[in-house]
Parts: structure tokens; sequence; C-alpha cells
């Protein structure tokens, strides 16, 4: 099983030279933007195998000379496979710890119960894998008398300078730019030290708590100048979510506005990213301003885009001035003249969109995105969860339902967490009141009571869900999903609930992907033989539900390739509800009327527990269908803005071709 296809993927072909020059001087010329050193990876796993194995050599040596190696470690997603690595270094070829000592970088202030804590985060996905003393271990603690905290920070900051300071520090980068919760505007003089949680670092935070009201209201940080005098720092970012972070960090002016740019300024840093991570960097980016590039159509449509928008001009009115202006006269010498390039582009753009996501019967399909046959199609919609489908493309989705196709929808996992607890309560009085009435049997009755009670009186924070709460919760998404599919047209026996196993451990906290989830993919997939998927291609989120969930269905492909009715099969893959597809990559783009807009709306309502009383709405106030329509309607804005058609809104896809 390949378990991460989703890491390979990648929009645009990143020539190898951008971030691996062959010597200093092209090192020099790519990265003078560049204020920090950086280091590119094709992916998350090569780069934390970079950083555990210096790691390791770091470790050793001092063991050698018979002295301690203190080390700083995060909580959050950033070290995950740096850890792996690691525990893997221990196992395998004997790295002892012994001489370790580990000290965390924040805890969370005030827990109400250990099972939450950044400590327990790291002792279950590290320490309790490698021989380290137990009394090496040093860790702010989440439960002290709020009167304590002062005499302990100056206590913490005692302990290090004790140790003769920190030698390693893993670090992960936040939301604009924090590291260590140290919020924007913190000062750079900043010791260990109470910080009250944003709403950023709430949405952080949520990912170890059930919901936004379990989240506590602080978290005990080491400060920025506490950071500044560790000898060594890795600075790790993962996937596209953290490009522009990474992009300000490492070019951008020194600001307290966005607090890892202090560490420009520190003598010792390395930044290890991915090329996801790393796509908003000058050099990866917009290479045509720090060398000579290998112009192909995306890397050209990008740099048209990019010019529109810095004139304020529509394609077809840029001149050669402009491209000179801004430092592409090299299009003009490949093309002859800007209306040559300007007209490619146009058109390149104009034929992704299309009003038959489907493909349209009895049509010139030579330039457009889907074939005309066969018609109808069989179609797949993957959903992560019971939800996704509608926010994401509900407008293709019912538009390939009017068009006849056969349309399937395939739910992946449950979304049972997704569901708070007094939705379940309601629920359960509902179906007290109905047996009350109508039935003498007092089995489900006195189940309802019974999850009533403990939903109101006995659930605990951190304990994972009961098996009957679960279900209901699984149960009411589920039948959302069933009237939501029936509004929008889809057949009854054309809904499948896949319940992936992957995601049923009751808690926020997820299983790996295994062979049982990608068998479950594969057996759909083979019963419906379908002639077209669309999935939730979203890998801003690279240790998300939706990346697995993505992983599954690229796994099952990848093992079903030789398949006949796979090699016609055309994959497309969506996004979510916070953000579009760049323009360069958009390969499908499907208008949505204003009358087809109310009715994704209307869809998107259908999943009433996944209103306003979500626990994982996050910190942006606005709704799923909000947000939805926001987003529909800016990539329609930026098409207008390129001087094609005006449309209410569009909905954007990339096709997805497997590896042969």
């Amino acid at each position: 099983m390949k378990a991460n296809l989703s890491s390979k993927i990648t929009f645009t072909k990143v020539p190898k030279q951008y971030y691996h020059p062959e010597n200093a001087y092209e090192q020099s010329i790519l990265t003078r933007f560049e204020k920090t050193p950086t280091y590119i990876y094709d992916s998350a796993v090569e780069g934390s195998i970079a950083v555990a194995k210096e790691l390791a050599v770091q470790i050793r040596a001092k063991q050698k000379s018979n002295r301690q190696f203190v080390l700083a470690i995060p909580g959050g997603r950033s070290p995950r496979y740096v850890f792996q690595e690691l525990i893997r270094l221990h196992k395998e070829e004997q790295l002892s710890f012994r001489n370790v000592i580990v000290l965390l970088v924040y805890e969370f202030y005030p827990l109400t119960s250990a099972v939450c804590s950044n400590l327990a985060f790291l002792k279950d996905s590290f320490l309790n894998h490698i021989d380290i003393d137990s009394q090496n271990i040093y860790f702010p603690d989440g439960f002290m008398n709020k009167d304590d905290i002062y005499d302990f920070c100056r206590h913490y900051e005692q302990q290090i300078e004790t140790m003769g300071g920190v030698d390693c520090l893993l670090l992960g980068l936040g939301h604009s730019c924090c590291i260590g919760f140290n919020m924007p505007g913190s000062a750079i003089g900043s010791r260990t030290h109470l910080v009250l949680l944003d709403n950023n670092s709430r949405k952080e935070a949520a990912r170890l708590f059930r919901n936004d009201e379990q989240i506590p209201a602080g978290v005990i940080t080491m400060g920025l100048s506490t950071i500044l005098k560790i000898k060594h720092i890795f600075l790790m970012a993962w996937g596209e979510e953290k490009s522009n972070d990474i992009r300000q960090t490492v070019e951008g002016k020194l600001d307290d506005m966005f607090p890892a740019s202090c560490l420009q300024n520190h003598p010792n840093i390395k930044v290890v990213v991915d090329l996801q991570a790393a796509s908003a960097l000058t050099r990866i980016s917009k290479p045509w301003l720090v060398t000579s590039c290998e112009w192909d159509n995306k890397l050209i449509r990008r740099a048209i885009v990019w010019l529109c928008q810095h004139t304020g001009k529509p394609i077809l009115k840029l001149t050669n001035k402009d491209y000179n202006d801004y430092g592409l006269g090299k299009l003009i010498a490949l093309y002859d003249s800007a209306y040559n390039v300007n007209i490619k582009i146009f058109n390149d753009i104009q034929h992704t969109i299309t009003g038959w996501p489907g493909g349209k019967p009895n049509a010139d399909d030579s330039n457009r995105p889907e074939r005309a046959l066969p018609f109808p199609k069989k179609v797949i919609v993957f959903s992560p969860h019971p939800d996704d489908d509608v926010i994401s493309m509900g407008g293709t989705f019912r538009r390939l339902c009017d068009q006849q196709h056969d349309v399937h929808v395939a739910y992946q996992t449950s979304g049972n967490i997704a569901v708070g607890d007094e939705e379940v309560i309601r629920y359960c009085e509902y179906l007290r009141d109905v047996c009350e009435k109508y039935t003498t049997d007092q089995i489900v009755k006195k189940k309802a009571e019974e999850i009533i009670h403990f939903l109101s009186c006995e659930k605990k924070e951190g304990d994972p869900e009961k098996p009957d709460v679960l279900f209901m919760k699984g149960t009411i998404r589920r039948e959302e999903a069933r009237t939501a599919c029936r509004y929008s047209g889809v057949k009854d026996e054309n809904i499948h609930f896949l319940d992936l196993p992957f995601y049923e451990t009751g808690t926020v906290k997820k299983a790996n992907l295994s062979q049982i989830d990608v068998d479950i993919v594969k057996k759909l997939l083979t019963e419906i033989q379908p002639d077209q998927m669309f999935v939730a291609g979203d890998l801003a989120d690279p240790h998300g539900t939706h990346k697995v969930c993505l992983d599954a269905v690229l796994a099952a492909v990848d093992e079903l390739k030789a398949e006949e009715w796979l090699k016609h099969c055309r994959i497309w893959m969506y996004r979510g509800a916070w953000a579009e597809w760049e323009m360069d990559h958009i390969e499908m783009a499907v208008p949505i009327s204003p009358e087809e807009l109310r009715l994704k709306r209307n869809v998107i309502l259908k999943h009433q527990s996944q209103a306003e009383s979500a626990p994982f709405l996050g910190d942006d106030e606005r709704l799923f269908w909000q947000r939805a329509e926001d987003r529909n309607r800016a990539t329609a804005d930026l098409y207008q803005k390129l001087g094609l058609a005006s449309y209410e809104a569009i909905e954007a896809f990339v096709r997805y071709i497997p590896e042969p």
C-alpha cells in the first residue's frame, strides 16, 4: 500500500535546480531574497528524516564526550515525522537518549485534565517510545496555582541556565508566524511567560481538544529571548497552508507582528520545509525574478496572472512594455509579441470554463476539460465528511445530477466527533418521547435515557466517546447527508457510507491509514467502475482527515490502475471551504448561476448539526455556506478581472493523473 501519495502531488513541476542548486554560486542567486538558510525537500517525510539524522549526530557527539544534550521540543504536527524517525533510529540503530534532557517549549494553562495536555501528547507520540530518563523531562505545570506562575517561569529560566543552555530547539510555525505560541506583537526580550490564546491560536490548539469550550485560556511558553539564546534551531513547516508564513519569515522584514521573523538574527538556524510549504518563496513561485526559467504552460499562466494583478490590466490589454518592466521580457522573445502571449493564455484559461462538468454530449470536446463520451457517465463524488461534497462542489454536484449522469456519493468517514453533545441529547429526547407515545417496548426508551444521563451528568473531559454516543452522532450526520443528497437529486441506492476505520477512534486523534481502509475504497470502485471521480484534494492540512481520505482513494487507484475501466476514468480534485485552487492550476471551472448558488446554500443548510453549534467551525466567524459562497464568488471575480466572462460564482477543479 502506498500510504502517502498525496504528498507527491505537485501541480507545477518545479525544476530541481530551484531548490537543490548545483553550487554555491547558483544558491546565492536563487536565494537572494531569503534572509535565513532555507532547505527545501520534496516531502515532509524527507525533510523530517534529514532533521532527525542531524539531531542524532549531535546527540551521539555529546555522548562520546560524556556530556548531556539539551533538546527543546514543541507539540503540534510539525515534528511528527521527526519523532517517528528518532524512534526508528532508537529501535533499529541503537540511538540512545540516556544523555538527553528534554524541555517542553510550552504547556496549556489552566488544564482540567492531563489527557489533553501537551505533555501527554508528546509522551504518546515520542517520549514513551525512547529510553529517556523520566527525570530528564522538564515541562511547565498546567495545573499550578495561578499565584505560582511568575515564580515557576523564573525558575524554568534558571533551570535552563543551570543546564548550560539549550543545545537544540525544534520549532513549528504557527499562524501569523507564531513560534512557541508567541503571538504577533510579542516583545523580543520576552522570557518564559503566560500567554492568553487568541482566536487563531485556539484553532491550532483545538486539535488536542474536543471543542472550543474545552481549550484552556492560555499557554505557558518560552519567550522570544529564550528562543534566540538557544544554540541551534530547526524551524519546520509542512504543507501549503504554511507557505505564506514561510515567505514572511524567510523573505519578509523584521516585524514584531510576525514573531518568527526575529529568527533572521539567529546565527545558527535552519528553516526546513517541503515543496508545498516553500511554494510562496520567490525562487519557487516567481522564479523569473531570480533566474532563467524553464517555461511551460502553467508557469506562463502564473506569470501572466501575476502581471495582470500588478498592472491592474486584463490579459488582452498587456503590452510589450508591461512585460519588460516586470522582468518578463523573455516571454516576448519566445513569442515575438505581447499579443501572442496574451491570446495564448486567454484561450488557455477560457477553455477551463464549462457548464458541463460531466462532458457535453454530441459536442466537440477537443478544447473542453471533460470528454463528451461516454454519456451519461458513472460518477463517484468522494466526501471526507458528510458535508464536504456540498460545501466544496455543491453546484457542480447538482449540475451532474440535472444532466442525467449516474451520480454516486461516498462519505468516507462518519464525521461523528463533529456533532455536539447537545444535538445528541435533543435527538434522544425526541426518541424517548416517541417511544412513550407509540410503543410499549422499553429498550429503546431506556437506551435514550441512558445516553441523555451520561452526556448531561457523567461525561468527563478527555474520555473517548462511548460507542452508543458515537452511533447516535454518526446517525445524525448520516441522515443529514441523505437529506442533502435527495435534495440534489441523488438516488438513495447511490449513497454510500464507508465509515473508514482509521477515523473511528472516538477521539480527535485518528489512527493511521491502513490497508483495511484502502480495501473498502477499492471494493466500492470495483463495484461501480466509474468514468469520473471527484475527490477532496485539500492539501493545506498535511495531517488532517481530508489528507488521509485523499490518500485512501489514491492508494486504491494505484492498486487498481491496471484495470481497463480505470485507465479511462478521470479524477478531479476539489478544495475545501476556505481556499480555492490558484489560477495557474485550475483545469476545470464550473460557473454557478445566482439560482444555483441559492440551491447550494440550501443543501449546505441540510447539515443542521454543522451550523453554528458545530464543535469544529474554527475561529472563522462565517458559517460554512458563507465561506463557500465567498470563495466561489472570489474565483468568479478573478476570472472577470482577467478579462473573461462575468459569472456569479465558479467552482474550480484540478485533474489528478495517477503515476503509470
